[in-house]
């Protein structure tokens, strides 16, 4: 057995990991991916080979972080016999204006990551928990933070820009961009397989419970769908996405919510779960007869494809359309119809090869080249941390 790292995605009441062993030439294999569920009720640990198959569950009738995290340490302990845990990535949501690439993480980094807090109330703690948990099981053990937000920091000035007086920008209130790990695990697939595709002006829609555009030029990004917090841009599961200022006023002034109550309500209680009143996962939507899920839907497809018609205007044209994450690599009318509205940009999917969901689901006579490219973050946090840590 190899020496490993170990990737993090932590989430309100979940934690994906995967362990991934590091080979001579130091490339990255996953030996193991899993995740501890139920965090806050009852926690449910399993970590599953490649192949599928259960290496080991545990049900807990409770625990901190520390108790779970502690858990997943002595699962790695043991599957890795002899041989060590060289670290452990992170993805933390947010990395403000200050950071821009994965840092390694010391008692000043993590001070500094948490006055970002601010800015991402509801995701930026569900990060720091398991870094903290980690430092007070292992204190010796290397921790990388990997941002979200990086991968759009150098997206152009205009497309970082509030229309706020100056001073608010001086303060960090400005677009950043989320979802940046995904997109640039998949800027990586697009250079190793269609580099040309990749060169080019490029769409990719990273939907899933959480939902956003990113629009690539050359494998960068040049502008996208969220902006200063996670809950601009698409419908979403549970996510409004962009919303009118004045509802957010004419509901505090005029029905008396609180600032905590609508948070609630944009965050908790919108997006498909409030539209169809049914559910927010698109499976049991597109399974249902209810007319109120076929409207979800259909709200969610329109405002995509309106969003990317925007981002086509800031790449000055389109060549490329990648789906991926849950709903884009599973959700095949998502796609079909998605591909109709964006029909005036050239896109035609073939619509057996969208069933099968293959890579490649456009039609030959498609100007736009459409993909199915399954993301994986947690790669790109093991890559990161790896190379921040010197291995």
């Amino acid at each position: 057995m190899a020496d490993a790292v170990l990737a993090l995605n932590a989430g309100s009441s979940s934690i994906k990991f995967a362990l991934f062993e590091i080979a001579a030439d130091r490339q990255l294999t996953a030996a193991s991916r899993g995740q501890i569920e139920g965090i806050g009720t009852t926690p449910h640990f399993i970590a599953r080979d490649p192949t599928g198959a259960v290496q080991q569950q545990r049900r807990f009738s409770g625990g901190s972080h520390e108790d779970l995290l502690g858990a997943l340490l002595g699962f790695v302990d043991a599957h890795l016999g002899a041989d060590s845990l060289r670290g452990v990535g992170h993805r933390v949501v947010h990395g403000g204006s200050r950071f821009t690439r994965p840092t390694r993480i010391d008692a000043e980094t993590l001070t500094a990551i948490e006055a970002l807090t601010p800015l991402a109330p509801l995701h930026q703690p569900h990060s720091i928990s398991p870094i903290r948990a980690i430092a007070a099981a292992r204190p010796a053990l290397p921790q990388v933070a990997c941002f979200d937000t990086a991968f759009h920091h150098d997206m152009p000035a205009v497309a970082t820009r509030l229309a706020l007086p100056r001073s608010f920008e001086a303060e960090g209130v400005r677009r950043y961009g989320f979802h940046g790990l995904s997109y640039e695990y998949i800027a990586r697939r697009l250079r190793e397989t269609a580099p040309a595709l990749a060169a080019g002006r490029v769409i990719v829609a990273h939907l899933g419970n959480g939902a956003s555009l990113c629009a690539m030029r050359d494998a960068r990004s040049i502008d996208t769908t969220m902006g200063f917090t996670a809950l601009d841009g698409l419908v979403m599961g549970t996510r409004c996405g962009t919303l009118d200022p004045g509802v957010v006023l004419h509901l505090i002034e005029q029905r008396g919510m609180t600032a905590k109550a609508v948070e609630d309500l944009l965050y908790q209680r919108s997006g498909l779960l409030g539209v169809s009143g049914i559910s927010n996962d698109m499976r049991e939507l597109l399974a249902s007869d209810d007319p109120h899920a076929g409207e979800a839907v259909e709200l969610f497809v329109f405002r995509l494809a309106r969003a990317a018609g925007a981002l086509a205007s800031s790449l000055g044209g389109l060549d490329g359309f990648v789906f991926t994450a849950g709903i884009g690599e599973h959700a095949a009318p998502v796609r079909a119809a998605a591909g109709e509205r964006l029909a005036w940009l050239g896109v035609r999917i073939d619509a057996a090869a969208n069933a099968r969901a293959d890579t490649v689901i456009s039609a030959p006579d498609s100007r736009v080249d459409v993909r199915v490219i399954p993301t994986d973050e947690e790669a790109m946090i093991a890559r990161h941390t790896l190379e921040t840590i010197g291995g």
